[in-house]
């Protein structure tokens, strides 16, 4: 069975997550729902890292299996590869409902390719207007607003003491039989110079709720609400509680996954499901 490789990008706004949930409108559903149009049959999809509710994603990743000659189908005797028939029939439905998931390559990847235990990283970012001057109604859906005026210098301090491997269950919401231990490799704060606040953070993997947890507890200690230091100590104390604060959805993105080499995707993907 033909494996195929899906990149994506969608309006979380308009979703309520990615996880297919019956009687709700997930990212999940409405791809799937497009391909059942299209393949005739429910197709299961493999994804990168699913988002929460209102998140938003540039460069998602999901992979899916086809029948040889379900591949061959979506071309509907074309004389174009199957591939590039697919990627046009899926917008093609997809923009039907309201645009807002657009696919932006089809490929056939290897058997030993996985979107979620090939990849090496994941990396988000995050916009922050912490003034009313910068409460732009054009960009109200994928920049959180804050009231009070943050430091971004005490921001950026506290990111950059949370680097490396480490117990990240303070900043996870707990699962049965999960890891919380992640490797964080860049995580910065910076203040454009538009005024707005950007944050980049990737790791190799990141739980339930875990950036928008760090992300909050960083607005907690540039509005001084938390002391300085305050991440790191954090991690001492593996344990989510009502100390942790979620940063709202609307400001993150999905921006990118990055995977191996091809001689390499099997090796990755048996390392992280041992890790996982």
């Amino acid at each position: 069975m033909p494996r195929i490789r899906l990149d994506l990008a969608y309006d979380g706004n308009a979703y309520r997550g990615w996880a297919h949930q019956p009687g709700l409108r997930t990212v999940e559903g409405v791809l799937r729902q497009a391909l059942a149009t299209i393949i005739r049959r429910d197709v299961p999809v493999v994804v990168a890292g699913r988002t929460d509710a209102g998140v938003h994603a540039r460069g998602q990743v999901v992979h899916l299996h086809l029948e040889p000659q379900e591949r061959e189908y979506a071309a509907r005797g074309r004389d174009i590869e199957p591939e590039e028939a697919l990627l046009r029939r899926l917008n093609g439905v997809l923009g039907r409902e309201d645009g807002a998931v657009v696919v932006h390559a089809v490929t056939t990847v290897p058997q030993d390719f996985d979107a979620r235990f090939s990849a090496l990283t994941r990396t988000y970012t995050y916009r922050i207007a912490d003034r009313r001057q910068l409460w732009d109604p054009l960009r109200r859906t994928d920049t959180a607003w804050v009231r009070r005026a943050l430091d971004e210098e005490l921001m950026d301090a506290e990111a950059t003491s949370v680097l490396g491997l480490h117990d990240f269950g303070s900043f996870c919401r707990p699962r049965e039989n999960a890891t919380t231990i992640r490797e964080l490799t860049e995580f910065s704060i910076t203040r454009g110079s538009d005024a707005v606040i950007s944050a980049q953070i990737t790791a190799d993997a990141f739980c339930h709720h875990m950036v928008r947890a760090l992300i909050g507890a960083c607005i907690d200690v540039g509005e001084r609400r938390r002391e300085p230091g305050w991440l790191f100590s954090r991690l001492s104390e593996p344990s989510w509680d009502e100390r942790v604060r979620l940063a709202p959805p609307q400001g993150l993105v999905l921006e990118r996954v990055e995977y191996p080499a091809e001689d390499q995707l099997a090796e990755r993907a048996e390392q992280t499901r041992a890790r996982r």
